[in-house]
């Protein structure tokens, strides 16, 4: 790869999400690792001081074993989630 050539970005969409643990969080938009330029998702909680997050995009969009039982990581919400 040559630096004028960069990976597919793997984008997670911007707008709400709840945690497969419950809380809520905003999704800021998805960028690329500064060294290996991986997708990475950025976000904000929506609960406590709500400071920014990254992770990798694969990640954010992987299945977890919660409970007992196969769910998303991270959940999409209609807008309105937010504004409550």
């Amino acid at each position: 790869m040559t630096k004028d050539i960069l990976p597919p970005l793997v984008e997670t969409r911007p707008g709400p999400f709840r945690h497969y643990k419950g809380e809520l969080y905003e999704v800021v938009g998805t960028t690329r690792h500064g060294e290996t330029l991986a997708p990475m998702t950025l976000y904000r909680a929506q609960h406590g001081e709500r400071g920014p997050c990254v992770r990798p995009a694969a990640m954010f969009a992987e299945g977890v074993l919660g409970a007992g039982v196969r769910q998303q990581r991270f959940k999409p919400l209609a807008a309105e989630a937010l504004q409550k």
